[in-house]
Formats: C-alpha cells, sequence, structure tokens
C-alpha cells in the first residue's frame, strides 16, 4: 500500500468515528486476525488490553459509546507511510457512570497489510482514564 493509500485508511476510520457508523461497518476495514492493543489499567474499562480478531474493534466502538461522552476530539496530523498510518491528536472524554472528565493526548498506530488494518494499538492516558472511571 502507498503512503497516501494508508492515510486514506486512516481518515475513513476517523470519518466512521466521527458520523457514529454502526461499529461493525467501522470494524470491517480490520482484518478477522487483528492485533488490538491500548495499554492501562487492564480490568476497569473492557476495552483497555490486548485482544484479537475484527471484533475487537466493533466491541471498543460500541463499548466506547455506551461508556464514555466525547467533549473534544482534534486530530492534529495524520502520518503515513507504505505500512502504517499514525493519527496524532487531543481529546477530552466524560465518563458516563462518574461524570468525571478526562484530557489526554492520543497516537493511533495503524498496521496495514493487504488494504486491512492489521494492528490497532491507541496510545493515551488510559490510566487517568481508568481512575475517572472508578
Amino acid at each position: 500500500m502507498s503512503a497516501q493509500q494508508n492515510i486514506d485508511i486512516a481518515r475513513e476510520l476517523l470519518d466512521g468515528i466521527a458520523n457514529s457508523r454502526d461499529p461493525a461497518e467501522i470494524a470491517a476495514s480490520f482484518a478477522d486476525d487483528l492485533s488490538f492493543e491500548i495499554q492501562g489499567d487492564n480490568g476497569v474499562l473492557p476495552w483497555i488490553g490486548r485482544k484479537t480478531g475484527r471484533v475487537a474493534m466493533a466491541d471498543f466502538m460500541r463499548d466506547i459509546r455506551d461508556l464514555t461522552e466525547p467533549v473534544a476530539f482534534d486530530v492534529e496530523d495524520v502520518l503515513a507511510n507504505d505500512s502504517r498510518a499514525v493519527i496524532v491528536g487531543s481529546l477530552q472524554t466524560r465518563i458516563k457512570n462518574t461524570g468525571k472528565i478526562t484530557a489526554t493526548q492520543f497516537a493511533i498506530i495503524l498496521t496495514i497489510a493487504n488494504g486491512l488494518v492489521s494492528r490497532f494499538q491507541m496510545l493515551e492516558d488510559s490510566f487517568n482514564l481508568s481512575k475517572a472511571a472508578r
């Protein structure tokens, strides 16, 4: 894949999130054997940790929508090479059950092969997010 094609895949993901597309529709551009990873305090929020399979992405989108409310989501840049795209930005999130708002910078690293995302890794302050969820 070219760098531009990988940027397009990243922007399609962002478009799906922004337009509240169905989680299964968003996950369709991810590989069946997707490697999904968001490091942090495992066990507090369902999406933190390592998971495998396209369903991990659909579950992530569903859980984010059920448990949080976006306050701000700002994309600063989308960078790519022939095998990856990286989305860099900042976000603020309200945890629905506590009402607490967290803020963090983030990087989403998408590894792309044969037109599908084979690895999704999100770097954020997930410890602060977990703390706000308690």
